[in-house]
Order: structure tokens, then C-alpha cells, then sequence
């Protein structure tokens, strides 16, 4: 697939134990089926050409002689296949006895890697019939000498490399070896494969499926990687347990897809390995990749898949979580981090007080609540908090009235100062027309209400507490040494689509009946500046009408600095996201836009005050982000320039 997406799918076929030819057509069907719906990548249960559990009848070269007899003809039927498939097969190897991955694609078998942990315990006696491997690569398998295969490396250090997509490369390990202290897909990682393959037959008892999705999470997460676990299922013999065909497809600790358990057939979704690839080169913890250097023996392939288009869900929102509880957890940390890293800068600094500018807004409601929390944290009164409203020339009633009542419920110092004649005055000083509601005009205003803030601060021997969001500072969408400025900001790392739902968990949460009520109105209230004259006592400037939707922007911000994902594929995975919301045209004028005031707005991020950082996206100049401010758009709004909507 095109913007580094590998699709790919774990295959559990209905089998029956020791029938070689059934399991065949069983593994064929089902291969075929993934062909079709474009996977480049298919992956089957451990032992699947025989079944695992075929106990003593391992040893029977009947059974092997038709595993060999199933192995030729997948190989055959595989001429004019593009995916890759990896069937889990027992083989002869140098007089002994080896549990394998076959790897096969369009008539060849790319390589054998067999299996490195054998349990020695319980249902699972596999040292009873099969051996340890080597740790080198043979470039010779016996056992498939006598169906015309025998030039093909066999060894667990193999990295099987597509040459027209260099960022997809895999590595296999069977079932035990993830769940041993060192899995061979550790090493597999550190030389290169972006996605590890599991062959596996699991069996299903008590809280397992848990455990096994724990360890495939937490290992695609560790090894940033992509991880395919096939597990057997229906057909393997219940003599003593019985196997569930649990099917799990993970991608840096998350969960892409997964089968029902006590399923068959395929479990299909698209990892993406640029993806992987960018987080590897932004870790410096993530060691430098040396196959070669660690004997990995490299096997190249080519595809040339059909495009088809996604399957997993590209989710509009990333920086929130789409079910209601983790949604609450997270609106509840973060408000705690706030709250923390406010109490410690009051300690500090030994502030007597903490003000605010409150204007009736999501950004400066979210900056008191998290206030009112680090007074409590410190047992000291809300009233040293210092809230201030400061009308002017765009102000509402609705937004006034709110401000105050919002301060009332949470019981902190309230204070009204009137910037009107103020601002007039400061207009009459410079020449400017009062008409003239250009740029000068609405900063005039922005800057007075910092000076006050910072005033009063002086006042009370306090200082100022910041309300810029994420999301403002990425668009510059901010008065330069106005709102810009403060002593300690505590929403610069939280995007505004992630301010909104902090802010409906308190409206939620709270006992306070008419705190939830103002609550709920400020959240139902346009995002603005209020900075140009209101029409009729209603809002006039709408934010969004101007920058675009916040939505988008937080997408766009998300992609492009958690990810470094270029414009192009921004625009890709935005068609998908907002498909049904947002036309092409939309996305892509709105796309251009963030790029365009990203670059151009650094200088304004290049001097922030300090605030806490909490989550895995920040623009912070001091470690988070760190760009030249006069760094040029060019190479980005030239690729958005070629796209179409």
C-alpha cells in the first residue's frame, strides 16, 4: 500500500489433526482470500500443515511426507501470488526434527526460521520431538531436497526485506519465544524488521487471552514495531485443552485488530511501518540498526500489490480517547499535572497569589479549575486566587456574566477592570483611527489586558497564570507579549479539542449544580477573541472562522509533529478521518493554512513561558521542539500544492 502502509493478516484455518492434505486446502483457501482483499503480508498457526498437537505422530514420516507433499503444493499454487505467506510446518533439518515457519511467495521459499524455545513441560513437551536450533544461517534445508527446494537458508537470524517498500521488513518467531525473558524478536527488531510475525498455538485457559494481548501489546510497544500473532484454533485435538484461534495484529503498543475468540479465518488491518521507522530514528535509545554486523542473513522480495484502500480506523480526534472512561482518566491526570506543576511554581516562587484573566472562555475557565486545584493541594484559600475580567470594545454579556458566575461558584477573588478608555487613550497616543479594526486595533487590547494582569500580580505579589492552549500556540494564534505572555502557563501542552473535554469532566464530576450549569454554557459558547465591536450583544469574531476548525488543526498538529508524517499523507489520512465531515477542498485549504502559519509562527513559540508538559506532543522551545524561526514553508506548501482535492 501507498504512505508506508504494509496490509496484513493473521489466518486461522478450520484443520484437522494430521490431515495434511485438508489442512492444505484449508491454508490455500484462506490465502487466497487475503490475496484478494490485498494483503501483502499472511501469517498462520504454528504446526498449521499437520496441527500441532499430533503428539508421537511427529515422529511417523508418514505424517512428515505429507506435510512435505501440502509444503510443494502451496509453493506451486503460489506462482502468481504478490503476498508473502508464512505456514507453520515440522521439518527434517541436518537428522533432526525442527518446528518451522516456512516462508513462501510466488513459487519460492524465501526462507525456513525455526523455532527457538521448545517447552519442556506439561500438554507442551515439544523438546519430546523437536530440536534447538543453530544460531547461523545454513543456506541448505534438507528437508526440502526431495520437492526441489533445497537451496534455502534455515536459521532464526533471517530478515526478510521488500525491496520496493524498504520500510517493510519482517523477522519471525513462533509462539513460545515471545513469552520467554528474551524473545528472539528483540534482536529481530534492533536489526531491522519492522514488523515481527508470530506463528503460534496457544491454548486458552483463564485469563490468558489477557496476558497474550498484554505481550504482544507491550512487545510491539518495546521493539517499535509492527506484530502479527497467529494463533491455532478449531481442529487441533481437545484431548486435554482446547485452542481459541485468538488473532492479534498490534503496532507500537496498540491494538489494530483482533479476532473473537474461538474464531476462523482472517483477522486483516494495515500496519504502518514509516510510521515505526520515525519513531525509531527520533529514540536515540532505539539501537542503531546492524544486521549484518550481527550475522542476520538478509532475504529480498519484491510486490506489487493492488491498492486498496484502508481498513483501520484513522481516528478525526487523536489527542482524545474515544471511549468515556479513558476519556475521564485522562481529563482527571491531566488536571492533576496541572495542578501539581502549578502548586510547585507557587511554593517556588513564593507567590501569595496566582492571577488569572478571565474572560468566559474554554482556555482561561480550564487555567482557574486547574488553579482552584493547587490551592487546595496547598490547604490554601481559593480567594488567593485572583480572577480578572477585563470588558472591552467585543465583550458579551453572555461571556461576562458567565466569567463572573464562574468565579463566584469556585469561590476565588474576583475583580473587574474595564480596559474601554484605556485601550481609547493608548489609540489617541500612537494616531490610531478608533474605525480601523485592523491587527492594531485587536492587539491594542490583548497587550493592555497582559499589562493589567501583570499588574496586579505586582499588587498582590503574585504572578501570572498563562491560558494559551496547544492548539494556539501551533497557528500563532496569539497576541506576541499579550496572551502570548505569562509566568507559568498550564495549558500550552493541551490541544483545544482536548480543553473542551477536560472542561465538560468537571461540568460532569462536580457537585455543584450551578458550577456545572456555567460549566455547560461556556462549552456551548463560539470560540473568540472578542476583540472586534459585538453586532446585536452577540460574539462577531468566531475563531474558527478565521483559522479554520480545531479539529482539523489538532490532526494536522498531531500527524505532522508526533509523527513527522509529510503533508501528503496528512491529507491521505484527513480524507479518511473526516470523510463525511469535511470535503476535500476543505481539508486541504485548511491543511495548507496550518502549514503555512506553523512556519511562520515559530518566533512566537521561540520565547514561552514555562508550563507543564502532558502529553507525548509539546512545542516547547526548551526540549520538546526546537526549530530556527525564520525556517522556510517551501518543501511543505510545494507537496500540498501538487495534491488535489
Amino acid at each position: 500500500m501507498d504512505y508506508g502502509f504494509v496490509k496484513v493478516a493473521s489466518a486461522t484455518p478450520e484443520i484437522k489433526v494430521a490431515d495434511c492434505i485438508y489442512n492444505t486446502d484449508a491454508v490455500m483457501k484462506l490465502w487466497l482470500q487475503a490475496e484478494e482483499q490485498g494483503c501483502q503480508l499472511v501469517v498462520f498457526p504454528e504446526l498449521v500443515l499437520t496441527g500441532y498437537t499430533c503428539g508421537d505422530l511427529f515422529l511417523q514420516p508418514v505424517l512428515l511426507n505429507g506435510c512435505l507433499a501440502g509444503l510443494k503444493k502451496l509453493i506451486d499454487a503460489s506462482a502468481d501470488l504478490q503476498s508473502v505467506a508464512v505456514v507453520g510446518a515440522p521439518l527434517v533439518h541436518q537428522g533432526k526434527l525442527f518446528n518451522c515457519a516456512v516462508v513462501i511467495q510466488q513459487g519460492s521459499v524465501l526462507g525456513i526460521v525455526p523455532k527457538t524455545s521448545l517447552p519442556a513441560y506439561g500438554e507442551f513437551y515439544e523438546e519430546r520431538h523437536f530440536s534447538a536450533p543453530a544460531d547461523q544461517v545454513t543456506k541448505y534445508c534438507d528437508a526440502l531436497h526431495s520437492i526441489g527446494h533445497d537451496i534455502v537458508p534455515f536459521g532464526t537470524q533471517q530478515l526478510f526485506v521488500c525491496n520496493n517498500q524498504p520500510d517493510f521488513s519482517f523477522a519471525v518467531e513462533i509462539c513460545e519465544d515471545l513469552w520467554v525473558p528474551l524473545p528472539p524478536s528483540t534482536s529481530h527488531a534492533t536489526a531491522g524488521a519492522s514488523i515481527i510475525v508470530n506463528l503460534s498455538a496457544s491454548n486458552e485457559l483463564i485469563g490468558k487471552a489477557d496476558y497474550r494481548r498484554q505481550l504482544v501489546s507491550g512487545q510491539s510497544a518495546r521493539l517499535l514495531c509492527g506484530y502479527v500473532y497467529a494463533n491455532a484454533g478449531y481442529g487441533e485435538s481437545t484431548t486435554d485443552v482446547v485452542f481459541s484461534g485468538h488473532n492479534i495484529i498490534a503496532e507500537n503498543g496498540n491494538i489494530l485488530a483482533e479476532s473473537k475468540l474461538f474464531d476462523t479465518g482472517l483477522t486483516i488491518t494495515e500496519i504502518d511501518v514509516e510510521k515505526m521507522q520515525q519513531e525509531r530514528r527520533r529514540l536515540n535509545t532505539f539501537p542503531m540498526q546492524s544486521s549484518k554486523g550481527n550475522g542476520y542473513y538478509h532475504i529480498e522480495f519484491e510486490q506489487t500489490c493492488k491498492a486498496v484502500p484502508l481498513t483501520r480506523i484513522i481516528d478525526p480526534m487523536p489527542f482524545v480517547p474515544s471511549d468515556e472512561e479513558h476519556r475521564a482518566e485522562r481529563c482527571e491526570l491531566i488536571l492533576s499535572i496541572q495542578a501539581q506543576g502549578l502548586r510547585k511554581r507557587l511554593v517556588h516562587s513564593r507567590s501569595r497569589s496566582a492571577v488569572i484573566g478571565i474572560s468566559g472562555g474554554l482556555d482561561s475557565t480550564l487555567a482557574l479549575l486547574a488553579a482552584a486545584r493547587a490551592m487546595d493541594l496547598l490547604n490554601r484559600p481559593r480567594t488567593d486566587i485572583v480572577a480578572v475580567t477585563m470588558p472591552c470594545f467585543g465583550t458579551t454579556s453572555r461571556t461576562r456574566s458567565n466569567a463572573e458566575l464562574l468565579c463566584q461558584e469556585l469561590g476565588v477573588t474576583f475583580r473587574t477592570v474595564d480596559i474601554g478608555n484605556t485601550v481609547k487613550a493608548h489609540f489617541a497616543d500612537i494616531g490610531h483611527d478608533f474605525e480601523d479594526h485592523s491587527v492594531t486595533f485587536e492587539n491594542g487590547q490583548a497587550r493592555e489586558r497582559t499589562q493589567v494582569l501583570m499588574d496586579i500580580a505586582n499588587q498582590t505579589n503574585g504572578f501570572v497564570v498563562g491560558t494559551g492552549d496547544l492548539s494556539e500556540l501551533a497557528l500563532g494564534w496569539a497576541t506576541y507579549n499579550g496572551d502570548h505572555m505569562s509566568m507559568y502557563g498550564v495549558n500550552g501542552s493541551i490541544p483545544k479539542t482536548l480543553v473542551r473535554h477536560i472542561v465538560r469532566y468537571v461540568a460532569d464530576t462536580t457537585d455543584n449544580v450551578r458550577l456545572s450549569e456555567t460549566l455547560l454554557d461556556i462549552l456551548d459558547t463560539p470560540v473568540s477573541p472578542e476583540l472586534l465591536p459585538a453586532k446585536d450583544g452577540e460574539i462577531a469574531q468566531k475563531t474558527e472562522d478565521l483559522v479554520g476548525p480545531y479539529e482539523l488543526h489538532d490532526f494536522f498538529l498531531y500527524h505532522a509533529v508526533r509523527w513527522a508524517f509529510s503533508p501528503k499523507k496528512i491529507y491521505y489520512l484527513a480524507q479518511k478521518a473526516f470523510a463525511g465531515q469535511y470535503d476535500n477542498e476543505t481539508i486541504l485549504h485548511w491543511l495548507r493554512t496550518f502549514f503555512r502559519r506553523f512556519f511562520n509562527q515559530q518566533f512566537k513559540r521561540s520565547c514561552l513561558p514555562d508550563g507543564p508538559k502532558v502529553g507525548s506532543v509539546s512545542l516547547s522551545p526548551r526540549g520538546d521542539w526546537r526549530m530556527p524561526s525564520d525556517a522556510m514553508s517551501t518543501l511543505w506548501l510545494a507537496e500540498i500544492d501538487e495534491l488535489k482535492a
